[in-house]
């Protein structure tokens, strides 16, 4: 890329508004920075984009949202007349910048001839997959970067199953936008007038009732619920984001009197204000909600991230303190949760199926194992888990049951294709309530299914390569550790190691840049973030008990961190 050109267009040439053209002519002799916003474009992938706020071709703006935008609408216009009628669902977060980039992205797919439904307010991440299926779109897409830092903002793109677009029409999008390499040769369509003409409608009401309903049919056990909600003492937040004007009205509806909001942070705010980082992973997000819960002796904290796609709970212990789950443990409680439900009340029939990614953690085999039901591993991303029920409920002798990743994203029903706070957040009190009933806590519940099916302890590391020296620092550690393989570790501890660039034919799992270790009863998985500029470790281990499976673990993690870090 010409950078020196790039830049000069993009801060001078009156295509680009003012407010852009200032930005970039107050870093002039900043070379560094320069080159860090031109270098390169923001990767589009099946994910779609995220990035960093700002001008340039490696930022998130308007322009960026113009580009994709006119490559996916190129793609559903060469899918025919018929997708331009079905159309577009857009739905935002309440991220900065969100409603502008939702409305740029609308007036580009209408401009060019194809129908945009656009929700009239912030909505979470299960919404927008549900519209999808509800409207019967060809495409959606989502503006949201998820749980990443306020300074960040991206766009996620849908296919006509409410799940993220497929590899092919990602790739088929791909080479329509790399030809774009003037932005000034885009056109500019006008979102007022193009909805005054029809082509833009506005969604909302009837799309939210219809998804609540849809989820309340999940509750595994409606009888007990009724008998146990009302004594569960709890406290949700929202993380200023998507989950205000959802959970809380779902909850009080099945019977949560008991609970509290962290009302600071029920206001939209794309700053996060309230919290270091907007993700439930993170202990910070819990500080005023602790507060809350300590003072109401509340037994449970529920925390969904800002487009409402990720779940985090903290639970009180014997000691009054209040610990923060893993997204492993959720997974595992809410999986024996459903299923102990359903073979309770004879809904469980062996025909269904259960979907988790290969870095979480491998006790869901073990749990799925001893009620019979088939268990799937796909590659890390929901997109998978999506792609998955599509095709076994297609193939009509399986029946979906419950997906779950490790980094706090959980589908219960058939009615979105992406992770679903909302009905993850029932699904938890649900939970809770009842093991409460039995004078248990979430924790209790889990030390038992330890007991039943081993000690497993999981954790994750994220090393971080940021601008461009960073992006080659990244290649080059997935090339030297795919290199030495197995030899990694001390001889004879890999059983197998997979290198899944081999593809279907190895490893029965698309072709990704993922290296995995099976160690018996540990494993490590390696591989670069699709959002990000992060190399991830996974890491597991297996004991006879959590101190020892977490030292077996620790073990492992330490030797991978000194082998990065030196």
């Amino acid at each position: 890329m010409n950078i020196e050109k790039l830049y000069t267009q993009w801060s001078e040439d009156n295509y680009f508004d003012e407010s852009t053209r200032n930005e970039l002519l107050a870093l002039k002799g900043d070379d560094g920075e320069i080159r860090e916003r031109f270098y390169t474009e923001l990767a589009f992938g099946t994910a779609g984009i995220r990035g960093v706020l700002g001008a340039g071709t490696n930022r998130m703006n308007i322009y960026v949202v113009r580009r994709v935008s006119y490559g996916i609408a190129q793609l559903l216009k060469n899918k025919g007349e018929a997708a331009c009628k079905a159309g577009v669902v857009i739905a935002y977060d309440s991220r900065n910048m969100s409603v502008e980039f939702a409305k740029e992205a609308a007036a580009q797919y209408a401009g060019n001839g194809i129908k945009v439904y656009l929700h009239e307010d912030v909505a979470p991440v299960p919404i927008l997959s549900y519209s999808v299926r509800y409207l019967k779109t060809a495409a959606g897409v989502m503006v949201t970067a998820s749980h990443n830092p306020k300074e960040y903002n991206g766009y996620k793109a849908y296919g006509d199953d409410g799940a993220q677009l497929s590899v092919e029409d990602s790739n088929e999008v791909l080479a329509t936008i790399e030809k774009i390499t003037d932005y000034t040769t885009l056109p500019v369509y006008d979102f007022n007038v193009l909805k005054e003409s029809g082509m833009i409608e506005m969604v909302g009401k009837e799309i939210y009732d219809s998804y609540t309903e849809t989820i309340k049919k999940l509750i595994a056990d409606p009888e007990t619920l009724k008998e146990t909600a009302g004594k569960l003492k709890l406290v949700y937040t929202p993380v200023h984001g998507a989950g205000a004007a959802f959970v809380p009205s779902l909850l009080k509806d099945l019977g949560f009197t008991e609970l509290k909001c962290v009302e600071p942070q029920m206001i939209h705010d794309g700053n996060f204000p309230t919290v270091p980082v907007p993700n439930p992973e993170d202990k910070g997000v819990y500080t005023l909600a602790i507060g809350i819960a300590e003072k109401e002796q509340a037994n449970l904290i529920l925390a969904s991230d800002p487009d409402a796609d990720r779940t985090g709970v903290a639970v009180r212990d014997k000691n009054g303190e209040y610990v923060l789950l893993t997204g492993n443990q959720i997974g595992i409680l809410l999986l024996n949760y459903i299923l102990k439900g359903k073979k309770r009340s004879g809904a469980l029939k062996g025909n269904e199926f259960v979907v988790s990614t290969i870095v979480s953690t491998r006790m869901t085999a073990d749990v799925c194992k001893a009620y019979d039901i088939s268990y799937k591993d796909v590659l890390t991303g929901f997109k998978y888990i999506g792609e998955q029920i599509t095709l076994r409920e297609e193939q009509g002798n399986e029946k979906y049951l419950f997906a779950f990743e490790e980094s706090y994203g959980y589908l219960m029903g058939s009615h979105a294709r992406d992770k679903d706070a909302v009905s993850a957040c029932m699904a938890v009190a649900e939970t809770a309530a009842y093991y409460g009933s039995r004078g248990m806590t979430l924790l209790d519940a889990l030390d038992e299914i330890y007991q039943e099916f081993g000690y497993w302890a999981e954790s994750q590391k994220s090393f971080n390569f940021k601008g461009e020296a960073g992006a080659g620092k990244m290649k080059a550690l997935m090339a030297d550790f795919r290199e030495k393989k197995e030899t990694i570790m001390p001889e004879g501890t890999v059983i197998k190691f997979t290198d899944y660039k081999e593809g279907p034919s190895v490893t029965g799992l698309p072709v990704s840049d993922v290296l995995y270790y099976n160690m018996g009863d540990s494993w490590l998985c390696i591989r670069p973030s699709g959002t990000e500029p992060k190399v991830k470790l996974y890491f597991g281990a297996k004991g006879n008990n959590m101190i020892d499976a977490t030292n077996k673990m620790n073990d492992l993690r330490e030797i991978m961190i000194k082998m990065i870090e030196g």
